[in-house]
């Protein structure tokens, strides 16, 4: 098992993101295997350092529903990251694995540091 230790500091949302999402997948390793969930860990720091773009903490929205009829909530990528820069980064790491019994045991890995 290897760990990777990784400073998020000035970087892309996205791009760390799809950078972390490979190392969980075990893609970085020669022994890479599809079928198998991959035994790397994934150390995040400086979240609160991440770039985001002005358009982008502004235009993209996260919907949640409450249930009832109409009650559909929207929160901006700006909102999101002021209350929990961690769920916005381990979301966008979720969305990168793919849909499968693996993603859960994948995502157990990633460890955010505040």
């Amino acid at each position: 098992m290897k760990e990777h230790t990784v400073d998020a500091k000035g970087k892309k949302l996205g791009r760390l993101a799809s950078e972390i999402a490979s190392i969980l997948q075990g893609k970085k390793n020669p022994s890479y295997e599809p079928r198998l969930a991959g035994t790397d860990r994934v150390v995040v720091k400086n979240i609160r350092l991440i770039e985001i773009t002005k358009k982008k903490k502004v235009g993209k929205i996260y919907y949640k529903h409450t249930g009832p009829l109409g009650h559909l909530k929207e929160k901006t990528l700006g909102e999101k990251f002021e209350k929990n820069p961690a769920w916005v980064l381990r979301n966008a790491v979720r969305c990168m694995l793919p849909k499968n019994r693996l993603q859960r045991p994948r995502l157990n890995r990633l460890i955010i540091e505040k």
